[in-house]
């Protein structure tokens, strides 16, 4: 999507008409070049509506991002974050993880209105439309190696609940390894991908992806029971506010996680575990699916999990979960 694009939209941004004639003045324009952008904004997940004599409206009003916003809410770790913001982007995580490769620091951070290549676990593809989420990754850089990092994912689920909390959305859990629910349905997704050598010093680029206000269309593209945080009640919170409270909650997260690993967030995250004391399904790949009933989850994050009256000890890599 070209860059004219964006900026049409960003002053049809308010939900109010605008003439063609004065979209066309301020962006130096034709209004047929205008006309004919903006029917671009369909592939971005955004409904416009065209009414003769009135002009051009939105659907649904949009908050786009804003650095000054989010940075004025980061509080004390407005120091620890380098943010870049992004209208368009295959993934903020490749993004970021070429910003890595440079010797970015931690703290680093590439959101973006629109992902056209987002990556959830085990490659899967994660839906997002202008207005309708928030992408984004973090970069944090920790003097241990990959196998010392353990439980990262589940870290950063507690830190994103904390967030939600914070901004007035209730009654998140987390869904192990890397799933944050609400009512059973799947409100966000996190994927932390790891380099470096065996004793040290490892990269990790965090990517999360929350649902913010999913319409119609978008909603269908999504194989998996789904809900938004415009759905859980307590008001529809400012996706800048949140971005902000996000990276606040995350530096704080993995400067705690550097010094005491998953052990220190073991607690917290077992309050929060959606699928406490439940019959689940595990699908270990192209083994046949099997019932077990979830115990609890170790100090590494490993899921504990009773089967035959016997416990087992699952890992990321190996399964996911379904309800039984």
């Amino acid at each position: 999507m070209g860059p004219l694009t964006f900026k049409a939209l960003r002053l049809l941004a308010d939900g109010h008409f605008h003439s063609g004639a004065d979209i066309a003045r301020r962006l130096e324009r034709s209004r047929a070049a205008v006309s004919e952008t903006l029917k671009g904004a369909r592939d971005l997940g955004v409904e416009v509506f065209s009414v003769p004599g009135k002009g051009y409206r939105l659907a649904e009003p949009v908050e786009f991002l804003d650095a000054h916003a989010i940075v004025s809410g980061l509080g004390t770790a407005a120091s620890r974050i380098r943010l870049t913001l992004l209208d368009e982007v295959d993934s903020t995580s490749t993004r970021l993880a070429s910003l890595a490769q440079a010797g970015a620091p931690s703290g680093t951070c590439v959101a973006a209105e629109c992902q056209t290549a987002g990556r959830g676990r085990r490659g899967r593809a994660w839906q997002a439309g202008l207005g309708a989420s928030l992408t984004l990754s973090m970069l944090w850089r920790f003097d241990q190696g990959p196998g010392h990092l353990a439980g990262l994912p589940l870290a950063v689920a507690v830190a994103a609940t904390r967030a939600l909390e914070r901004a007035g959305v209730a009654g998140v859990g987390v869904k192990w390894p890397n799933d944050l629910v609400h009512d059973w349905r799947k409100l966000g997704g996190i994927l932390v991908e790891t380099t470096g050598e065996m004793l040290g010093p490892t990269a990790a680029v965090i990517g999360i992806g929350l649902n913010y206000r999913l319409g119609e269309a978008l909603a269908q593209r999504i194989d998996q029971p789904a809900t938004d945080i415009a759905s859980c009640g307590g008001g529809l919170p400012s996706r800048n506010a949140l971005l902000a409270l996000l990276l606040a909650e995350l530096v704080s997260a993995m400067e705690r996680f550097a010094q005491g690993g998953f052990a220190v967030f073991r607690d917290e995250w077992k309050a929060r575990h959606a699928y406490a004391d439940r019959n689940v399904t595990v699908v270990a790949g192209d083994a046949p699916p099997r019932e077990v009933r979830v115990m609890g989850v170790a100090a590494d994050g490993a899921l504990l999990v009773s089967a035959g009256g016997h416990t087992e000890r699952l890992t990321s890599a190996e399964v996911s979960l379904r309800p039984a």
